[in-house]
């Protein structure tokens, strides 16, 4: 599955930088496409990745893989807590809310998939620059110096006036037979007729795009080994622990023999939330026990009308932005926003520059209106994590509601566009 190669300047029609959720479905879409693929990959695969590992229903449906291997455990039982009080556990037999895997197991599966499309896959690669030049794309004799400053002039000036349309038609002429150089440490260049940048909040790619997040939040976590006995009592049941820091939750993932606990809040709030996972590692009971890993992460949310392409480069997921701002779900918005940049540069590599154009919108129109919804929930949850929590337990419908919008049968979005709903939470948020 994994190769280097030494020869000098190779050129791809699309290299996906990073091999995540995002990456990976962006390269098996545009391998699927017919074009010639390549991911490029800082780490070593299988790796370890800080993450709840809990599947809700549209990561599930844009998987695209067989997960009956890899779930370690199907969800059908919820405890929701207020900081550790008022705990109360429902139940929905016959439809799981979620599906726990293990992120390295998950990443890896995917991974395959998309190598089985035809993508290849580089390990150990530290991609240090991209630049856009025109010119033929002909390999280490093309034209490095010609920068396209045409370009960047003209999207420095859009943006200047807030436009999130990134190409015009003098771009088009301009770049018609341009290609990205990917530069990476210790080898040779690689080019590309578009690329895709997959790798992460802290990538390169989403600082070369220009992408700006109005929201950061720091993540702490720990997977601990539990004995059969508490293994049993967690089967099939997760926690949710609305935190005492503005903004904040905990949750409990069961996974087989594991319990994968963490919490989650504005990075402002850093020490409030050590603190709180403390606490809440001691009030379960995990506080002498050795975690297999125990890791922090931090998760950025894009910024309205933020860009998602700068000439050639589409980004793709966290590298984007693109996760739910309440939940800060992630892997279904990498996965879809993944599989349209890839179906997008698969395009622009043949010849239709419009679809890089046409990617931002599409972003916009697909998760968009998630992300929309997700802020408004996510200030009015601030304000009021009391009301949230007795909603879910104590008001008829809520729970199923709830339920209904984990596995993806309703949105957030969906429900906010109801009249009485959407006046109700403009009011709260405020």
């Amino acid at each position: 599955m994994a190769g280097r190669s030494d020869a000098p300047g190779e050129m791809f029609d699309v290299v996906v930088i990073g091999a995540g959720p995002a990456g990976a479905s962006a390269a098996r879409a545009a391998a699927r496409a017919g074009v010639t693929v390549c991911m490029l990959e800082r780490a070593e695969l299988p790796r370890y990745k800080t993450c709840g590992g809990g599947l809700v229903g549209l990561a599930v449906d844009h998987a695209g893989i067989d997960l009956s291997g890899l779930v370690h455990a199907s969800i059908d039982q919820l405890t929701v807590s207020l900081d550790g009080r008022l705990a109360r556990t429902r139940r929905r037999p016959g439809r799981p809310m979620l599906s726990m895997v293990m992120r390295s197991e998950f990443d890896r599966a995917l991974v395959h998939s998309a190598c089985a499309a035809g993508a290849g896959l580089r390990t150990g690669v530290h991609v240090t620059g991209l630049r856009e030049v025109t010119g033929p794309a002909t390999g280490p004799g093309g034209p490095d110096s010609n920068e396209v400053q045409a370009v960047r002039e003209a999207r420095e000036a859009r943006e200047s006036r807030g436009s999130t349309e990134i190409r015009g038609s003098t771009e088009i002429r301009q770049t018609r037979d341009g290609c990205v150089v990917v530069t990476v440490r210790g080898g040779r260049e690689i080019r590309a007729r578009v690329v895709v940048g997959a790798d992460g909040a802290s990538g390169r790619t989403g600082a070369h795009v220009g992408v700006r997040c109005d929201q950061v939040d720091v993540g702490l976590e720990g997977e601990f080994p539990v004995s059969a006995p508490t293994a049993r009592r967690w089967g099939g049941r997760m926690l949710l622990d609305w935190g005492p820091v503005p903004g904040s939750y905990a949750w409990l993932f069961p996974k087989s023999e594991v319990l994968t606990v963490g919490v989650i809040g504005s990075r402002a709030d850093g020490d409030a939330l050590r603190s709180y996972y403390g606490d809440l590692v001691r009030r379960l009971g995990l506080g002498s026990v050795t975690p297999l890993h125990d890791s922090g992460h931090l998760t950025r949310v894009r910024a309205a009308g933020s860009p998602l392409r700068r000439g050639r480069v589409l980004v793709a997921g966290d590298a984007a932005g693109l996760l739910d701002p309440w939940t800060r779900e992630g892997i279904s918005f990498a996965l879809r926003s993944g599989r349209l940049a890839g179906e997008a540069a698969a395009r622009a590599a043949v010849g239709d520059l419009s679809a890089l154009a046409e990617y931002p919108r599409r972003i916009e129109a697909v998760l968009g209106p998630e992300m929309d919804a997700g802020r408004k929930l996510q200030a009015v949850y601030a304000h009021h994590p009391g009301l949230l929590h007795a909603l879910l337990t104590c008001m008829p419908g809520t729970f199923g509601l709830f339920g209904r919008i984990v596995d993806g049968r309703t949105t957030v979005a969906r429900q906010l566009r109801r009249p009485g709903v959407r006046a109700v939470t403009g009011a709260l948020a405020r």
